[in-house]
């Protein structure tokens, strides 16, 4: 990992990890995304036949796994898991069902009512990611609140192995979700046969779910034609440590984020110059015979960084320009720089509250803006599989009171038949 000392230099390298998958790969994908996308509209199942081969190396026939298999993957899922499972899914549920937002009516003062009217989509989608890992847990993140929403049904696709199958644990949590449609299918295809429909798959309203680079930028340009909830990139965790904070703690949170990918960004802000020296050598303690060494030394390589900080106050300035996925704080007093962190996807706050326990089963949603993007944007949650509509509706009381003031504003923008629409009204 690369060590700091320094704001300015601390800034230039936040900048770089931030902007870590753009550039001439990100070019060349899109144009391989483009393709994909218009293959699929126009060519259907024949299609995901064909890039699933080309891909993944097995021919999806059928493309749909029955529930018959989902119900058998359940009942062969260890009994301690199954436990984890369900107490994952309790929680995660328990949190959501209190983010359904309310229905609005506001009596006016001249007896107009206005409101806003709350309404899930009828059809969501969610891609589940595979490949290096298989994420049960992301099943559950993204099932659960479409399902508090009340959408009325959910679609997963996920991509197989070279076998053709997916990870059995994937298909028990998607069981216990409720999910009844499942198709082993991944990449820019399956986004593109969400969002237009094929011979097999039904379109859908909404598509949710992280996923490499194609997925994100077919995501990205189907935008439009159906919702998404973000444009995720490689997972991020930045830790604000000081003196209390445990060199062991630190690096096996630095770990459990760069063992996701190698263009995972693990960062430590450190007031103590002494913990900073110390974290390079507890990684590489920690990584003999890590399962995952591999993608955790790359990870680290290119994107771990190490700043040493003058204060509190410089570390949380850092952290608000990043505006991290994960931010944790393992400091004395963690409540102290909650409220002056601005830019943020979750916090987790104090020793006792590792990332992990948000990636499985503290109750909030686990996908979140990265890339900087949680400057604008949060969680997926209920509201990301629901629109709102506004109402309203004028006395004729409220409309003598209004209806000069609405003609001036039309008149001021040209819009004659605007004006009009009120005039003939004010006549009758």
């Amino acid at each position: 990992m690369r060590c700091i000392d320094g704001l300015f230099e601390a800034y230039k390298a936040l900048d770089r990890i931030s902007e870590r998958t753009s550039g001439a790969e990100q070019d060349k994908a899109r144009c391989t995304v483009e393709n994909i996308l218009k293959e699929v509209k126009e060519n259907g199942d024949a299609a995901l036949y064909r890039y699933t081969e080309l891909f993944d190396g097995f021919k999806p026939n059928p493309l749909e796994i029955s529930p018959d298999i989902l119900q058998q993957a359940w009942e062969e899922t260890p009994p301690k898991l199954q436990t984890a499972l369900q107490l994952a899914h309790r929680r995660i549920k328990d949190f959501h069902q209190h983010q359904r937002p309310a229905d609005l009516s506001i009596k006016g003062v001249h007896g107009e009512t206005l409101g806003r009217r709350w309404r899930p989509v009828q059809h969501a989608g969610i891609y589940i990611p595979g490949g290096r890992a298989s994420y049960p847990s992301t099943v559950l993140m993204n099932a659960v609140p479409a399902q508090v929403a009340g959408v009325e049904q959910v679609t997963m696709v996920s991509p197989g192995g070279k076998n053709g199958k997916i990870n059995t644990v994937v298909l028990a949590a998607a069981h216990l979700a409720g999910i009844n449609k499942v198709f082993r299918i991944g990449g820019a295809q399956s986004i593109g046969a969400l969002a237009f429909g094929t011979e097999t798959i039904e379109p859908v309203d909404v598509i949710t779910g992280p996923g490499n680079i194609y997925v994100t930028l077919a995501k990205k340009s189907v935008y439009g034609k159906v919702g998404i909830d973000s444009l995720a990139g490689p997972s991020e965790v930045l830790i604000i440590a000081d003196h209390t904070a445990q060199i062991e703690q630190i690096a096996a949170d630095l770990l459990a984020q760069a063992e996701h990918d190698p263009l995972a960004a693990s960062i430590l802000l450190t007031t103590e110059s002494n913990i900073a020296a110390a974290i390079p050598r507890e990684l590489k303690r920690q990584l003999k015979n890590h399962p995952r060494a591999k993608i955790c030394q790359s990870s680290l390589a290119n994107w771990g960084l190490i700043v040493i900080c003058e204060d509190l106050k410089s570390c949380i300035e850092l952290s608000n320009k990043f505006a991290p996925e994960h931010l944790e704080l393992l400091i004395e007093n963690p409540h102290s720089l909650v409220e002056k962190s601005t830019n943020a996807g979750a916090i987790f706050i104090g020793n006792w509250t590792p990332e992990a326990i948000g990636d499985y089963l503290a109750g909030p949603n686990h996908t979140l803006p990265t890339s900087g993007t949680a400057r604008f944007s949060g969680a997926l949650g209920v509201e990301t599989f629901m629109k709102n509509t506004s109402l309203i509706e004028f006395t004729q009381n409220a409309f003598d009171h209004t209806s000069d003031a609405v003609m001036e504003l039309a008149k001021s923008e040209g819009l004659h038949s605007h004006s009009e629409s009120i005039r003939i009204r004010k006549t009758l």
